[in-house]
């Protein structure tokens, strides 16, 4: 029984690889010899403003070209999740062959296919192609100034450009208007001419970047300006911090060397009475401790794939970037079972497997849930978003039998290694009551406003990355996202330190959730940013647009929210940890 569950995993883990990896073949490869076949592949077909409302491209009544032979093309991991669906589009291209205009299919227009078309043109649909996995654009068709007359673009003009035996550049332009009349026949054709280009190979995907958007000066002045920020931030921290803690220092020595009669009750206040509660663990240490390490996975995946992507250009290969962030997610996930495990046996928790499953599959479960949830909305419309059974199963066997055997190699790891609570003080056996304070200083009015901060180091960025997802722009500049995620870090952790303080400082000992809540609020404003961005920024429309949107956005702002209520809690932890191991408790 035990051989046979190590088979599974194995499997498992060659078919995760498989899956991942994209399969080889002479258009991977990117070479080719004269008259050798090259490929055209039909992707989708939607709205123009509805991104991610994607179809079929035969979905809409077009013909297919004449040439049988080539066989289907198999789709990695983060094709299939995005919504990627290559079809063969019949057309014989060889390298390097000229192709004069050629009529390769005909369309016999009934009502029902010119009422397809009518609608897709009104919605500006317009479709996507593959050369060499170089993406083409092209527009089904357009109206007259009226809208009453809508006309079909009949005729795909290909220019491919190259280098050797290397494509490198490849354009298309549309011709052939004809109008669309029921009870007709159109006839598709195509042409294809080949020129000689000075591109490199490595800079074919060159004409796809935007510099002047993503390097425009406003970019790099919101950098210079959260910069100037976290500079500003951590001199300001350090300085009240190291000032205010001198005083209180000096105060609890003085405190400490006078006798008992002498000493005034009514000046004992502050942080320092607090130290047999600091330490107590928090409440729903369970949740707490899987936060945690799901944060910190979190953190290890963005700083990871931001760290690929600044080495490879992972925007050169379809759905390279998500096959990436799963990889390694499914590989870091002994960091989110050490840390999760450890500080929950710090706090004494007991029923450590039901923690390690919590920690394992909270995030997959967030991710999974609102995908299955979009998924029946594709389905119902047949989009090419809706994902397939299998790439479900594949998915499920991941977190089966990759992520959650890691979580526990990692869990395992955490309690045995840094499992044993070694704090500086003792925990009273009796909660110390928490006295009234002024209504700023409430935990609920700290974790509301402890996200403002964080959320203004980032709220630029934030542009340009919804900018690339949600419109048809490259994100490039991972430089860029690399100093905005160290800024981040910092800001989040000076923050949440010096909400940490007040609120010891006015004997609340309920620091642990304070400091988490206070930098996961970031992502309460990164959400209402989203809604501003989507009714300002965007034409977006229809249930489906609106539901794949915003529900990928909470997972977004979920997950950055984890991520940095992780960082600002062990930012914060040790800080505790270093003020109450410098004083002196009786």
């Amino acid at each position: 029984m035990g051989s046979s569950r190590w088979k599974i995993a194995v499997v498992a883990f060659f078919s995760f690889a498989e899956l991942l990896m994209p399969i080889e073949a002479d258009e991977h490869e990117h070479t080719y010899t004269d008259k050798e076949e090259v490929v055209l592949w039909m992707n989708t077909v939607g709205p123009y403003h509805n991104r991610q409302e994607t179809y079929k491209y035969f979905s809409l009544p077009f013909c297919v070209g004449t040439k049988k032979t080539i066989s289907h093309y198999h789709e990695t991991l983060g094709e299939a999740l995005q919504g990627v669906e290559l079809e063969f589009s019949g057309l014989d291209i060889k390298f390097k062959d000229e192709v004069m205009q050629t009529t390769y299919c005909e369309i016999e227009l009934d009502k029902a296919k010119r009422d397809a078309f009518v609608y897709a043109i009104k919605n500006h649909y317009w479709y996507q192609m593959y050369i060499d996995d170089l993406p083409i654009w092209g527009i089904v068709g357009e109206a007259d100034e009226n809208g009453e007359d809508h006309y079909l673009w009949t005729y795909k003009k290909l220019e491919i450009g190259f280098n050797g035996n290397r494509i490198v550049d490849v354009n298309l332009t549309s011709e052939g208007k004809v109008k669309l009349v029921p009870n007709t026949r159109i006839a598709m054709s195509y042409s294809v001419k080949w020129k000689k280009s000075d591109v490199k190979f490595e800079d074919r995907f060159d004409k796809y970047l935007d510099p002047s958007f993503f390097q425009h000066r406003i970019h790099w002045f919101s950098i210079f300006n959260s910069f100037m920020m976290v500079i500003f931030l951590v001199g300001l921290v350090s300085m009240i911090l190291m000032r205010t803690l001198r005083k209180d220092y000096a105060r609890y020595s003085k405190e400490e060397e006078m006798d008992d009669m002498d000493r005034d009750l009514g000046d004992e206040y502050g942080w320092k009475q607090v130290h047999g509660d600091v330490f107590r663990p928090s409440s729903h240490p369970m949740i707490f401790s899987s936060l945690i390490g799901s944060g910190c996975q979190i953190f290890s995946v963005s700083f990871i794939v931001i760290i690929v992507a600044m080495i490879e250009d992972l925007y050169t290969e379809r759905g390279s970037m998500l096959s990436t962030a799963i990889f390694v997610y499914a590989a870091t996930s002994p960091v989110n079972g050490y840390f999760g495990g450890s500080l929950y046996a710090k706090q004494g928790g007991r029923r450590w497997i039901k923690q390690m499953f919590i920690g394992a599959f909270l995030i997959p479960a967030m991710v999974c849930g609102t995908a299955f949830f979009i998924n029946f909305i594709a389905m119902y419309y047949h989009a090419s978003r809706a994902i397939p059974f299998g790439t479900m199963v594949a998915v499920c066997c991941i977190c089966l039998f990759v992520i959650l055997p890691l979580n526990l190699v990692g869990t395992i790891l955490g309690r045995n290694l840094s499992g044993q609570p070694n704090f500086p003080c003792r925990v009273n056996a009796v909660p110390r009551p928490i006295p009234e304070k002024k209504w700023f200083m409430e935990p609920a009015v700290i974790v509301c406003l402890g996200g403002i901060l964080p959320f203004g180091s980032i709220f630029i960025e934030m542009y340009f990355i919804f900018t690339s997802f949600w419109a048809y722009k490259i994100y490039y500049v991972y430089g860029f996202m690399m100093l905005v995620l160290v800024i981040l870090c910092i800001v989040t952790v000076c923050v949440t330190i010096v909400c940490t303080y007040f609120l010891l400082n006015a004997e609340d000992y309920r620091w642990q959730w304070t400091s988490f809540l206070s930098a996961a609020s970031t992502a309460v404003y990164v959400y209402m940013y989203s809604f501003y961005y989507y009714f300002f920024k965007t034409k977006m429309y229809g249930l489906f647009q609106t539901s794949f949107y915003f529900g990928y956005m909470a997972v977004f702002s979920s997950s950055l929210g984890i991520m940095c209520g992780a960082v600002g809690y062990v930012g914060t932890s040790a800080f505790v940890r270093k003020i109450y191991t410098n004083v002196k408790i009786d």
